[in-house]
């Protein structure tokens, strides 16, 4: 069995975090944008402060180094100056196809989109026709378009959205309702990613309301749909297996006994075999 022991961080760590250009600051992580269909990390949205006011800036994953824990920063493979002059993207500017294109084409990157892209996660199957009309603000499914989607990323319904509504932000997924097979059992608290593949490994989960001080976790693979219009994430687990699984602790960390202890509980496939 391969042993993964990459450390998994929480996404209320990362953001906020500052970004270190190799020759300097270039601001601080203010949003994430990963890929509803296998939760992978594609952009990380900067805020760039008062160097480049009133513009924020997409950088892939492809160029995230490493995490300081020390300095509460992130390392960058990119130069001041190539931030700089990459495309910018407004406030409440859509996220599109061109606009993701037109970025990896300018740092030099394959999109994560293309057959054996370096960028590419095992196993994910692009999204067709068109573009994503996301907002960096929110990840609203554009008019018209499939609101539920099964785990996989495939719509719920026969229709096929009009865009690519995978693309989703940390911001807008935080707090959204999650349901058992039977009954309410919190909502997302966080997220915990994985540094060596920017893989998002795990739904922090906020029992609060029915299990007052309690955190689970449970990973994407265990979703069965998500009513991105709903604000809802279904889980094809029931309500007692969530509540006799093993208790998530926000202040330490969530190594390699715990996880095996949580696949074991629910008798699921660990990601690293």
């Amino acid at each position: 069995m391969a042993r993964h022991t990459a450390k998994l961080w929480r996404s209320s760590t990362i953001m906020g975090y500052g970004l270190q250009a190799t020759d300097g600051d270039i601001g601080s992580v203010s949003d994430i944008l990963f890929d509803d269909q296998d939760w992978a990390m594609r952009w990380v949205v900067v805020d760039t402060g008062n160097w480049l006011p009133g513009r924020k800036v997409l950088l892939p994953t492809s160029v995230l180094r490493h995490i300081d824990a020390g300095d509460g920063s992130l390392a960058i493979d990119v130069t001041r100056k190539q931030v700089e002059e990459s495309p910018g993207v407004g406030d409440d500017e859509p996220v599109s196809r061109q606009m993701e294109t037109d970025m990896y084409s300018y740092y030099g990157w394959s999109p994560y989109w293309y057959p054996g892209s370096a960028a590419m996660m095992p196993g994910y199957v692009p999204a067709m026709g068109g573009m994503a009309t996301l907002p960096l603000t929110g990840a609203s499914v554009p008019p018209g378009s499939a609101a539920t989607t099964r785990a996989g990323g495939q719509p719920a319904g026969g229709d096929q959205p009009r865009g690519d509504p995978h693309l989703r932000s940390v911001q807008e997924v935080t707090g959204y309702y999650i349901h058992a097979t039977d009954d309410d059992v919190g909502h997302v608290e966080e997220f915990l990613i994985d540094a060596s593949d920017w893989t998002i490994r795990y739904v922090v989960v906020d029992t609060k309301n029915w299990w007052p001080g309690k955190h689970v976790l449970v990973a994407p693979k265990w979703i069965q749909e998500v009513d991105w219009g709903a604000q809802q994430v279904r889980l094809d687990i029931t309500r007692q297996q969530v509540k006799t699984s093993p208790e998530y602790d926000p202040s330490a960390s969530a190594d390699r006994a715990y996880e095996e202890r949580l696949h074991g509980h629910y008798g699921r496939m660990p990601y690293w075999t």
